[in-house]
């Protein structure tokens, strides 16, 4: 089973998601992912995928966009499961920090919350220092991408399979032409 984890603010509607869910149900593999609408709360977001990883019996793939790559590090890491990382965050705890205190928005659901204290804490909590198994990690990036800078994720995943691509943007243009490459990995 594919599992999708979409980023900060966003929800199983995200743009990648749909081109994704399309793409697998053109070829008759609807039922063979998943892409969840993650709760804001990190903690929560984390037993929610653990649930679908424990329902896939060992059998999941973890595709991570933005704050989904740095949960689907953490995931990875934990259950030994393989994970594609799309413009991950990498220091999400620490990017985020600024946002403590502020109402945010749900892209796709109009649904606010306030990003606490918690949910850095939580953020902080599943850091992952450095994967120790790379080899179960393929890096997409794009150099365009004005959110996170692509360098720092090159620099995370030293000893992964990368594709560092150039120009583009935060939410990877070509996104659907590296399909067959995310499932082949």
């Amino acid at each position: 089973m594919l599992i999708y984890i979409h980023g900060f603010n966003s929800s199983g509607q995200s743009g990648k998601a749909r081109e994704l869910g399309a793409w697998l149900a053109a070829r008759g593999l609807a039922e063979a992912w998943a892409c969840p609408d993650l709760p804001d709360r990190p903690a929560e977001a984390i037993r929610l995928l653990e649930g679908l990883i424990a329902a896939s019996r060992g059998q999941a793939k973890l595709i991570g966009s933005s704050l989904g790559g740095f949960y689907a590090t953490y995931l990875a890491e934990k259950h030994g499961l393989r994970a594609v990382h799309i413009n991950p965050c990498v220091a999400c705890h620490g990017k985020l920090a600024d946002k403590v205190g502020q109402v945010q928005k749900n892209w796709h659901t109009g649904a606010e919350y306030t990003f606490g204290s918690s949910h850095a804490e939580e953020l902080a909590a599943l850091r992952v220092e450095r994967p120790a198994h790379p080899e179960n990690h393929l890096l997409l990036v794009e150099t365009g991408d004005a959110v996170l800078d692509y360098r720092e994720a090159v620099d995370y995943f030293a000893g992964a399979r990368q594709i560092v691509l150039e120009g583009g943007d935060h939410g990877f243009t070509r996104f659907t032409e590296y399909i067959p490459t995310i499932l082949e990995f």
